[in-house]
């Protein structure tokens, strides 16, 4: 199976040519890491945040993630873990066979991961309808793509965001990385605070960025309940924080944190990126 992009031509280019150039002004931006990354072969990073907005919104922020993963090298498969938007499909959805296209190319499903991933955790199964209109994991790969397009991944939705079900796609994912002795990187996929001013926006983000500094999963989770933040994937960030702790991380170096005010200069109504690395 062939998953075609639901959002080519909306949250980015449709054109290759014009997609890469896109990429390309996302690392040179402002807002973004200021060049484009080369490529290495340390392997020290675990895990990583990234936003999931238009480019032109928080493409330079997801590709201070991007940097960091290119100099750090690339692992053998990328978990890329989002939340559900469209309401398709099961709690957690994960596709275990076939290729997602973009403008860039064809990358393929690590199907031996996603299954064993899904015997590890009874919460997790492959439900293809969950992933074929959903944006937050597609516009991760192009940037993927760009850098180097020998990789596989395998992409989870999730609609339940819970911490008992975060802490189990946690797992799962450690466990499934020992068991095959799989090199892997998890991708939280979220967006931040939705559609508050700039000033409110940067407060509350900041009491949530906070604790996941402190790779505290649970304190993050009480902060976006108690103060009623409109983060699209805690639960994805939950589960990254548990599975990279697992596998050995320990810390979290947040590396961005913008709006889409700073993009545009209408500060009085934003949504909020972060991008961060954990070790």
């Amino acid at each position: 199976m062939i998953r075609k992009p639901a959002v080519a031509g909306l949250f980015y280019e449709l054109d290759p040519d014009s997609l890469r150039k896109q990429i390309e002004w996302c690392f040179k931006h402002e807002l973004g890491p200021g060049s484009i990354p080369e490529m290495g072969s340390k392997r020290d990073i675990k895990g990583v945040i990234a936003p999931h907005a238009g480019y032109v919104y928080s493409g330079p922020v997801a590709a201070h993630t991007y940097h960091k993963i290119a100099e750090d090298g690339f692992p053998e498969t990328f978990i890329i873990l989002c939340p559900n938007h469209t309401g398709l499909g099961s709690g957690v959805s994960t596709m275990n066979n076939g290729s997602w296209e973009t403008p860039l190319g064809l990358s393929d499903i690590d199907g031996e991961f996603a299954d064993l991933m899904i015997e590890n955790a009874s919460i997790i199964d492959s439900n293809t309808t969950a992933h074929l209109k959903e944006h937050s994991a597609e516009v991760q790969l192009p940037f993927l793509q760009y850098l180097n397009p020998n990789f596989k991944f395998v992409p989870v939705t999730m609609w339940m965001q819970d911490l008992e079900t975060s802490n189990e796609i946690g797992d799962s994912i450690q466990k499934t990385a020992s068991e095959l002795g799989r090199d892997v990187v998890v991708i939280a996929s979220t967006d931040f605070t939705h559609y508050k001013p700039q000033n409110v926006a940067h407060n509350q983000d900041m009491q949530v960025i906070d604790a996941i500094k402190n790779m505290d999963e649970k304190l993050m989770m009480n902060r976006v309940a108690e103060l009623n933040v409109s983060m699209c994937g805690y639960g994805p960030v939950a589960a990254t924080l548990v599975a990279t702790k697992k596998m050995g991380a320990t810390n979290c170096e947040v590396l961005k944190y913008a709006t889409s005010g700073d993009a545009t200069g209408d500060k009085s109504s934003v949504v909020a990126y972060a991008s961060a690395v954990f070790k």
